[in-house]
């Protein structure tokens, strides 16, 4: 026997089901799917350098895998700390707004009495991108024809010497005066708010050289500009030439990896979502070029790993600013 049952029950059933199963839905459909607008990453160099260049070709390939503009925004000075302090700033933790993330931001708040940020409290680290080719450069009419030579005329002549950087903090900063003092050199450090800045001052003779990354490519292969070391572990591909710095006798590496965070406190599937895009917009042919350009090689690290790394920098670079004297007051 068939029970049935009335047309008013079943329509008062029938409501409170739709009721219950759009209440289940509500909050799905009121999840934003991530990223529904566009995305600003902060660049903490101006404008021409060979972090600029690479990030615009990075976030233009990101633009692609997330079907949602990444745009660069850039922020100088301050030796690349003004992104990561804006992140740190209240800026909210929603994954749409970045920085490029230089090594410099573990060292400053080391050298400071007054830290701007917490580097290891502060951020969410989405991922590692890659590393610099870095060199030292002198005008093609130096007298200097090798870093050796460059050397024993700064130790020959103390405090008279002076060379440029990007800006204090730098791998560039800091990789001079561990030369200086494994050298017992003295010598001038002019900061710059970035890499055209520090090579107009070397064209232009208010510095005897520039320390900085391979921006200063076309005008060595122009013959402006001699190159007289680079800081990775092997010579460089497009300038064989040039010793590094341990064939002149200095046991330094120095290629200083960086990437990309965001505020702390990013959702983890955001973190995902991101670290996944820039993994593949790194690949990307168009960028892979920029990097062959700049004598760049890609270093990835997911959100995990970089996170990892950061606190090893952090924790060697507080050894290394102590053993150098570098911090404040």
């Amino acid at each position: 026997m068939k029970h049935s049952i009335p047309v008013g029950r079943r329509t008062l059933l029938g409501v409170a089901g739709g009721a219950a199963a759009g209440a289940l839905l509500r909050p799905a459909l009121a999840q934003e799917r991530f990223p529904s607008k566009p995305i600003r990453m902060l660049v903490p160099w101006a404008p021409g350098g060979a972090t600029d260049v690479q990030m615009r070709a990075l976030c233009d390939a990101a633009t692609r895998v997330l079907k949602q503009p990444v745009v660069v925004e850039n922020r100088s000075g301050a030796g690349g700390i003004l992104g990561a302090q804006a992140l740190a700033a209240g800026t909210r933790p929603d994954g749409y707004t970045l920085s490029q993330m230089p090594v410099s931001v573990f060292r400053y708040p080391q050298m400071v009495e007054k830290p701007p940020f917490n580097p290891m409290a502060d951020f969410t680290w989405i991922a590692q991108l890659t590393g610099y080719l870095f060199g030292v450069v002198v005008r093609a009419d130096a007298p200097w024809k090798t870093f050796a030579e460059f050397l024993d005329d700064a130790k020959r002549t103390p405090g008279k010497m002076s060379y440029g950087s990007p800006g204090a903090g730098t791998s560039l900063h800091i990789t001079m005066e561990q030369i200086a003092q494994g050298r017992g050199i003295e010598w001038t450090h002019v900061p710059f708010r970035g890499a055209a800045e520090n090579i107009q001052a070397l064209l232009g003779g208010q510095i005897n050289a520039s320390a900085d990354s391979s921006t200063w490519a076309e005008l060595v292969k122009d013959g402006r500009l001699r190159l007289l070391c680079t800081w990775g572990a092997t010579r460089a591909r497009r300038f064989p030439d040039a010793p590094t710095l341990r064939e002149a006798g200095i046991d330094i590496v120095s290629e200083s990896p960086y990437g990309i965070a965001a505020p702390a406190g990013l959702p983890p599937e955001v973190t995902r979502i991101l670290q996944d895009a820039f993994r593949d917009a790194l690949v990307d042919p168009a960028h892979q070029a920029v990097l062959e350009r700049y004598d760049m090689a890609a270093a990835y690290l997911d959100s995990q790993s970089y996170t990892a790394a950061a606190r090893r920098q952090y924790e060697e670079d507080g050894q290394m600013i102590r053993r150098l004297g570098l911090k404040a007051g």
